[in-house]
């Protein structure tokens, strides 16, 4: 039964204010319609793409010459292209402001705090800027990082981005196979590292690794001091230096800017890599800027000066996500280390003490905060933060209740859902609509998105495959090392022909929302039925014993039974009465088919570096089929607690 009342409504004063509702007034006006609402919105931003996005370049102002096309060869996801004239820089666009007001505000843990305003990021970039073209990189050329989420990171990027050159990143907590894995494949002029990190309060010792990493690489390293010694990686490893001896001989001027086509490489971004060495993702530079500006000043209603926060790694699609803030003119509020470091209020001292507007983390790390007995909204002042935003996995609808209970009660609750493959959401929030319990809001703007059934048709009231009808700006360039796109292809156009096909196992609700059900090759399919392991975690993570659990589907008997792996709070065990309870739970939230065949306590769970589970590597272990990249994960020893259990031999 659905909610009979949402949890928050945007008050007319709150929609008014909105970008988006700005917005909406402008093209009103400007290409004389009359949309009311968000869904009249959405819907002539997919009938009338070529409008919508030009709207969206110039109510943004983006900088650059955007040229009179703004779409060729439409109808063609594979052939599209958007703005085939323009030429900008994206560095350019992130440099929005200038003088001594915050651009970047960094907190390592309890360890480090530091500042930076525009105009020193800026210096920063001049000078990285020159050092790279002395090293000989230029246009297209690869600069690849194993950093911290913390300034010099984004500094880094922007000099790259300036030049032309195409920036990759992933976070230090990488093993050394797991960064050759990915930056091996794409050859980089310049390998960047930190001389260490905090993490759970401990000093992260990275000396051996950079040097490895380095070695096999090939090219000259910069080290960027954090915590430990950079003299101490630099002496270990070969043509190496330090952040202040790259740049030293260079004076900060003004940014120069090289302007690139719109569909020039930007970043490569990295598939999990769970299932094999990981898919090199190559976006555009004018892709990815239009569509994650979008996402700040329409669906965030981002405005200069704002605080904006995200709980990312630079290994995750989501560090992307939040420098690009810096084009709406936010002030970033970077975090790096352990959320729960030295205690869980962290991050919600950090929210009160900057004033955030912004708030943006997982479903997992809402749970825990919930399970962890923190109630935010009696101990912090968080009288600034207007929007809090959750993805990384399906936001339970016991979570969405947490966030009003316990964290804001008047609060905008997004929970979004997009990914590594766009760069950017699907589907997420927006200001001009109410936030249903266990929904997320609707489609992106510019984004033909439904759900299809196994024969291709759209549906409504049951779950499908989410795809994308038409082409968007944020599709990537090409995989590298594709050269005939059969990778890409294969990877969203196999399922349905000129249709892009996400993998997520997806539902329309009777408000317009959607609900994530998990992932499509994750689904199980007891008795032909199509479950998705979302709607099974949702009901058994509300009991207080039950930390976290995995569901995979085990063939047997010439079917597939319901496997469920439950973590358990200390202290707790599983006894009759609890798997009963979590049975019982599931059969009356859910259905009787979700029913688990066995549950299984164990002592972890696999998940990868951004901490998704990985219910995929799961179910090859316990079929004994070998996992192809543990270096993909955060803790790879957990698969061995899969291997040959008893429990699943009868």
């Amino acid at each position: 039964m659905q909610d009979q009342q949402p949890l928050w409504t945007p008050s007319e004063e709150f929609r008014r204010q909105s970008p988006m509702f700005s917005f909406m007034q402008e093209c009103n006006q400007r290409f004389g319609l009359s949309m009311p609402d968000f869904c009249g919105l959405h819907a002539w931003s997919i009938a009338d793409r070529e409008n919508f996005w030009t709207a969206v370049w110039d109510f943004c102002g983006i900088k650059g010459k955007r040229g009179e096309r703004a779409l060729i060869n439409g109808d063609l996801m594979l052939e599209a292209r958007f703005f085939p004239d323009a030429e900008l820089n994206f560095a350019e666009n992130l440099l929005s402001r200038s003088g001594e007001g915050d651009a970047l505000v960094f907190w390592g843990e309890d360890k480090v705090r530091d500042r930076w305003s525009w105009d020193r990021l800026a210096a920063m970039v001049s000078r990285l800027q020159q050092a790279y073209r002395a090293l000989g990189i230029g246009k297209g050329d690869r600069v690849a990082a194993m950093m911290p989420n913390m300034p010099e990171t984004i500094a880094c990027m922007l000099a790259a981005a300036s030049i032309g050159a195409i920036w990759s990143s992933c976070s230090p907590d990488f093993g050394e196979q797991g960064v050759m894995d990915r930056f091996g494949q794409i050859e980089p002029k310049l390998f960047i590292a930190c001389s260490g990190y905090w993490y759970g309060g401990k000093l992260q010792d990275v000396t051996s690794k950079v040097s490895a990493i380095a070695q096999r690489l090939n090219v000259p390293t910069l080290v960027v001091p954090y915590a430990g010694s950079a003299d101490a990686v630099v002496a270990a490893t070969p043509d190496a230096r330090t952040l202040d001896a790259f740049v030293a001989p260079f004076e900060a001027k003004a940014v120069e800017f090289v302007a690139v086509p719109f569909s020039h490489p930007l970043f490569i971004l990295f598939s999990s890599g769970t299932t094999g060495v990981p898919k090199c993702i190559v976006h555009s530079t004018g892709g990815a800027l239009l569509q994650l500006i979008k996402e700040h000043r329409l669906h965030c209603g981002v405005v200069p000066g704002e605080k904006v926060f995200y709980f990312t790694t630079c290994g995750w699609m989501m560090w992307n996500w939040l420098v690009t803030g810096l084009a709406a003119g936010a002030t970033l509020c970077l975090y790096d280390g352990s959320p729960f470091a030295p205690d869980g209020n962290i991050l919600f001292d950090y929210a009160q003490e900057e004033k955030f507007a912004l708030f943006g983390t997982s479903a997992k790390y809402i749970d825990a905060v919930r399970k962890s007995g923190l109630t935010p909204r009696t101990s912090h002042d968080l009288s600034s933060l207007r929007l809090m935003t959750s993805t990384g996995s399906p936001l339970s609808p016991e979570g969405f209740s947490f966030v009003y209970e316990g964290i804001k009660d008047d609060v905008q609750l997004a929970s979004i859902s997009g990914g590594t493959d766009i760069v950017s959401c699907f589907v997420l929030g927006n200001p001009l609509q109410p936030v249903w319990r266990g929904e997320i809001q609707g489609p992106g703007l510019g984004l033909a998105v439904d759900v299809w059934n196994e024969d291709g048709k759209p549906v409504r009231g049951e779950k499908g495959e989410l795809v994308c009808a038409k082409a968007f700006p944020s599709m990537p360039v090409m995989f590298w090392n594709d050269p005939e796109r059969a990778k890409y292809h294969a990877a969203y156009f196999e399922r349905f022909d000129n249709v892009w096909c996400h993998g997520d196992f997806a539902e329309w609700t009777e408000h317009g929302g959607l609900i994530i059900h998990g992932r499509s090759d994750a689904t199980l399919n007891p008795g032909g039925v199509r479950i998705g392991t979302a709607e099974i975690y949702n009901q058994v993570e509300q009991i207080p014993e039950i930390l976290e659990a995995l569901c995979i589907g085990q063939d047997w008997d010439d079917d597939v039974r319901v496997v469920l792996f439950v973590r358990l709070a200390a202290g707790a065990s599983l006894t009759e009465e609890l798997v009963k309870a979590m049975k019982t739970l599931i059969r009356t939230g859910a259905s009787p088919r979700h029913v688990p065949a066995k549950i299984i306590a164990v002592a972890d769970i696999p998940r990868t570096k951004s901490g998704k589970i990985v219910e995929l590597a799961v179910r090859d272990v316990v079929h004994g089929r070998p996992v192809k990249n543990k270096e993909a994960l955060a803790n790879p020893e957990a698969l061995d607690l899969f291997a040959g259990l008893e429990e699943l031999k009868t």
